[in-house]
């Protein structure tokens, strides 16, 4: 960091990155606006193929991917290629919005050529996957991962975005975590109990797809609802 800079210097550059920020944005709205319905799938990009929560991460895609749902990843590896893989294998939209971080050098194999983005900017890229999915999945993973788990559990508590389904997949892995939620956030007064309303921990490709449709049936019911009381007030 040069402290050295001038005002001018420091806005000039400034501007820059506002024009370079613009321009990912403009690209990933341009590449996703018309790709329908899809979910995020958050994970590691450390674990191998032969990993179970890799297997699991394929299935879970696949499943979705039948279902008529697309699939976004960070583009990586690990959990990411596995997610984009099931997607790819289902024939459904495999989408991928990368960023050159250590362990994630280059987008997977498995992404739709269309709809393979690269970024500069994390906030870019997580508004790519708020902007563009309708639930959330995180599997297995370390500090990406939870920063990409807590901004989507944040802004469904603070209203900022629709309150849609978040799934924790591995019981075992998350259970410690959200142990701690309780145990020690409860416990201080920090979260409220309804904040575990927000996500749900399972075990399945059956229990996510089962739970993402339950959640859409009830709420196109309750849009139903809503249209004939608004029709009944008109």
């Amino acid at each position: 960091m040069n402290f050295n800079k001038t005002k001018e210097e420091i806005r000039a550059n400034d501007s820059w990155q506002v024009q370079k920020v613009n321009s990912e944005m403009v690209q990933g709205f341009d590449a996703l606006s018309k790709v329908g319905a899809c979910v995020s799938i958050f994970g590691s990009a450390r674990l191998k193929p032969e990993d179970p929560d890799y297997k699991l991460a394929t299935e879970i895609a696949f499943k979705l991917g039948k279902k008529g749902y697309g699939v976004i990843t960070g583009g990586g590896p690990g959990i990411m290629e596995a997610s984009n893989k099931g997607a790819k294998e289902a024939g459904a939209p495999s989408i991928g919005v990368g960023i050159e971080l250590p362990f994630e050098s280059g987008n997977n194999a498995y992404i739709d050529y269309d709809k393979n983005l690269q970024c500069d900017y994390f906030h870019v890229r997580k508004v790519m996957f708020l902007k563009y999915s309708q639930a959330f999945v995180c599997m297995k993973g370390g500090n990406g991962t939870l920063d990409e788990l807590f901004e989507v559990v944040t802004l469904a508590q603070t209203g900022k975005t629709a309150k849609y389904p978040i799934f924790l997949v591995n019981s075992e892995y998350w259970g410690g975590l959200v142990d701690w939620m309780r145990n020690t956030m409860l416990a201080e007064g920090t979260i409220s109990e309804s904040d575990f309303d927000l996500f749900r921990v399972v075990d399945t490709a059956e229990e996510v797809v089962e739970g993402f449709e339950k959640f859409f049936e009830k709420y196109r019911k309750e849009n139903q609802l809503n249209s004939l009381s608004q029709k009944e007030e008109d």
